[in-house]
């Protein structure tokens, strides 16, 4: 037997009431959302702490291939120890793990710039960040049921987003009273609350926690086992190609955004947090919207014209020269990930086995990820040398070419 979920029906639980009035899944929102908030003031205060101490966009880049290149390894592993623990303590223990290694930076900061720490502080959070990513995909099903899964992830995407509207800003202006080492302080503390909304959430059991469990393989094999399943699934294989590549180009983009703000620009930090805060509109937008696009317009035109979308808004970054204009193509081009992917992941949950769903889930994300360390570094550093403009259009452009290929792949047809 399976040991820690807690039983009831898995594939309608709490019958057709709206998602909010559901007492597991509104205190699991919850803790999601503390969790974004946080890291939104990660996101800004860590490239600006390697900015501020070292000048160079190629340094942020790196710093940001490190941490990815953390995650993809994690991924390795992550299906493997998820699909076989208690998922609750898994998410509970990786909380408490990014809150202290987080609350290290301010500390040693105090001191003086140390770049090293970041450097072993952000891959470890990242590494962590992948189990607990892989975990939270599989704890969603279990919540709401198959048929709402869209429904669910729309939500917790759309407030995620709205948590990255305000931390954003909020950690611009941290950042720029009291330095970006404080607002790492806060992230920390996100934590530690998510944390404890975590232990409060009941989750029921999981299909087949009834069964013995399989025997146990090495971690090569269970890789394999989530490889072998996406290969054989035409639909999944498709797009497990077709995000390899967008990882790679735009990976990076955040960076880039930082840098084109502060180094063409000439803004200070404060701007920095409104325009990556303005963004995560979009992200609200296409997240509160997406399940209505898919039943409108099925999930081949809603993916394939939301990447196409994103690949526009990149293309027209590097020559905005406006902070309003910044803010609009960011907000589109995350708007364009909100909806493809709610809708690539709503799909990888309705179609894996559950006993699958932690392998499969890893195996995905190794693969898409796979280059888009490398492709982080690349777009930076081609943006120190050649500026940011072309490394934006180029970007931008591969991506609407990956996005008229997905019409002769199974996306289409989906």
């Amino acid at each position: 037997m399976r040991k820690g979920n807690r039983s009831g029906a898995a594939q309608a639980p709490d019958g057709g009431r709206p998602l909010w009035r559901q007492r597991d899944f509104a205190v699991f929102w919850g803790a999601q959302t503390l969790s974004v908030l946080g890291d939104s003031f990660a996101l800004i205060a860590l490239p600006l702490l390697v900015l501020e101490a070292t000048g160079s966009v190629a340094r942020m880049g790196l710093l940001t291939a490190v941490g990815g290149a953390a995650a993809v390894l994690a991924a390795v592993f992550a299906g493997t120890v998820v699909d076989r623990v208690d998922r609750r303590r898994l998410l509970v223990t990786c909380d408490l793990v990014r809150m202290a290694l987080y609350g290290v930076i301010p500390l040693v900061w105090a001191f003086g710039p140390r770049i090293w720490l970041l450097y072993t502080v952000l891959p470890l959070c990242e590494a962590v960040g992948m189990f607990f990513a892989v975990g939270y995909v599989t704890v969603v099903r279990g919540l709401v049921g198959t048929g709402r899964l869209t429904e669910a992830n729309g939500l917790l995407n759309a407030t995620a987003a709205a948590a990255g509207v305000l931390g954003p800003l909020c950690a611009g202006l941290v950042a720029a009273w009291t330095g970006p080492a404080a607002a790492i302080a806060v992230d920390a503390a996100s934590f530690a609350a998510s944390a404890v909304c975590l232990r409060l959430v009941r989750l029921r059991a999981r299909a087949g926690d009834d069964m013995p469990a399989p025997a146990r393989g090495t971690v090569g094999q269970d890789l394999r086992t989530g490889v072998a399943f996406l290969r054989h699934h035409p639909l999944l294989r498709s797009l497990t190609v077709l995000l390899f590549g967008f990882s790679f180009l735009t990976f990076g983009l955040n960076d880039l955004v930082i840098y084109h703000l502060k180094h063409d620009l000439g803004h200070d930090d404060g701007a920095v947090g409104t325009v990556l805060g303005a963004g995560a509109l979009g992200t609200i937008a296409g997240s509160l919207l997406v399940a209505r696009i898919r039943r409108l317009f099925g999930f081949g035109a809603a993916w394939i014209g939301a990447t196409a979308l994103c690949g526009l808004a990149c293309a027209g970054l590097g020559r905005a020269d406006t902070v309003p204009a910044v803010a609009g193509l960011s907000a589109v081009f995350l708007a364009g990930v909100g909806v493809a992917g709610t809708c690539s992941m709503s799909l990888r949950q309705e179609v894996t086995p559950e006993h699958l769903l932690g392998r499969v889930t890893s195996a995905y994300w190794t693969l898409q990820y796979s280059a888009a360390p490398a492709g982080a570094a690349l777009l930076t550093w081609a943006a120190e040398r050649w500026g940011t403009a072309p490394a934006a259009l180029t970007a931008g452009a591969t991506c609407v070419l990956l996005a008229l290929t997905a019409l002769v792949t199974p996306v289409r047809r989906a």
